[in-house]
């Protein structure tokens, strides 16, 4: 019987418990095993074969050129955690799935943006926050995220109140809400690129948003690898000299 692939899941030295056991159960149903990883705890990202980037508090609005805003509680040495982290499974070629938070980060680590307060820009938008499958979401009918969840649209949690703005480097939004908010981006091919706004790990009786990880899981052994075949040049803006993952 095959190993199971090793899966890293960043998360915050306060973060909840709650979601680091979610995802470990979420990856071990889908055939990996799960290592906690946070800034008083690293890992070697050398020794994964993929990477979830957890949920969590906000990025450090500087990394991305936005002033900083003092209602928001920033973990700065679990930014530069995430980011070195994200180098090393750029240089190896690890498939990485974000979560939430992650989502943002993976859009950052790629030179994009975001939306400090998703409420002063989408004034209609309910400020929902909920564990349960609440809000609707519409996903691109070409998109890698289609075919993983075979979906055009479903209902996921909301536990955000921020988003991404501008595009990363060789990032495509594939899903958004009713008030036009990205919920989900993806890099075109190989490796495994792929952020949702929302928080899977919660949807345990969901089998169709249980596949996020499956697919993940698959990519990690190397039994699957690109989500599409759309070309998507990257190059990488953020580098981790110095900082150890």
């Amino acid at each position: 019987m095959a190993a199971r692939p090793l899966i890293g899941v960043t998360a915050s030295i306060h973060g909840s418990r709650a979601a680091w056991w979610a995802n470990r159960l979420a990856l071990w149903r889908a055939g990996a095993r799960a290592v906690r990883i946070t800034a008083n705890r690293p890992y070697p990202i050398e020794r994964l074969d993929g990477l979830v980037v957890g949920g969590g508090d906000d990025i450090d609005a500087g990394l991305y050129g936005a002033g900083a805003d003092p209602q928001v509680r920033i973990d700065p040495a679990r930014d530069r955690l995430e980011l070195a982290a994200l180098d090393v499974a750029e240089r190896l070629g690890l498939p990485v799935l974000g979560i939430c938070r992650g989502s943002q980060m993976i859009n950052v680590h790629r030179g994009g943006s975001l939306h400090t307060d998703i409420h002063a820009i989408y004034e209609e938008a309910p400020r929902m926050r909920t564990v349960l499958p609440r809000k609707r979401v519409w996903i691109e009918p070409d998109s890698g995220l289609y075919r993983v969840l075979g979906l055009g649209e479903c209902l996921v949690n909301a536990l955000h109140h921020q988003s991404v703005d501008r595009l990363g480097d060789g990032l495509a939004v594939v899903a958004r809400d009713r008030h036009g908010i990205v919920q989900a981006t993806e890099a075109a091919g190989a490796p495994l690129r792929l952020g949702v706004q929302w928080h899977p790990e919660y949807l345990v009786a969901d089998d169709r948003q249980q596949n996020l990880f499956r697919t993940l899981a698959a990519a990690a052994a190397g039994t699957a690898t690109a989500l599409t075949g759309r070309e998507a040049p990257y190059r990488s803006t953020h580098h981790a000299s110095g900082i150890a993952p």
